[in-house]
This record gives C-alpha cells, structure tokens and sequence, in this order.
C-alpha cells in the first residue's frame, strides 16, 4: 500500500514515522510560486503520520498532530499514487510543474 504525505510551505508539512517508508518527493509549482511538496510513502501497517503547523516568524509556537493512517486515501501501487498527484495538481495547465526531487 502506498500514501501520499501533503506538506505545504509556511502553512504545515507531514512527516513520516515507524511503518512508513518514504519512496520519492514531487514538488508543486504553480508559476514561481512553490505551492506544496507530495511525499509518496509505503505503509507498512497502521501508522501516524506526524503533521507539524509551521508557525509565523517569531511567536516560536507550533501545533504538532499525530494523524492515524486510516485517514488517508490508500493507493495499491507507486503509479496509482502517482496518477493521484498528477490529478491534484492540475496536470494540463500551462503554469503548473511538478517536479521530482533527486535524492
């Protein structure tokens, strides 16, 4: 089974923990503007993903949540996980780029 962890810059970022196995990273451009990154992970059982609010310069304070599995959309292979990002982004856009990060 595959997940796709959703992080969005200054806003929250998701973070894998035991049981999940990140694969590959696309990051989501719309123009310059870099609008989130998509992590594809393998999950190896129930697990939590970790989603940590960024918090605004200075004030120092950050909400973390420990969000179990069972919420997110499964997919049975890497490719359909892959379909998935491309659906969200918005594939036949001119200004949209979604872009593999090298390990």
């Amino acid at each position: 089974m595959y997940i796709v962890l959703t992080s969005r810059p200054g806003q929250y970022h998701s973070e894998p923990t035991e049981g999940i196995t990140p694969i590959e990273t696309h990051d989501y451009f719309y123009g310059a503007r870099h609008v989130a990154a998509f992590m594809v992970a393998r999950l190896d059982g129930e697990a939590r993903v970790r989603i940590v609010e960024e918090s605004a310069p200075g004030s120092g304070a950050q909400g973390v949540n420990l969000v179990p599995t069972r919420f997110f959309e499964k997919f049975a292979s890497l490719r359909e996980a892959l379909g998935s990002i491309q659906d969200l982004t918005g594939h036949g856009h001119n200004e949209a780029k979604l872009i593999r990060r090298e390990n």
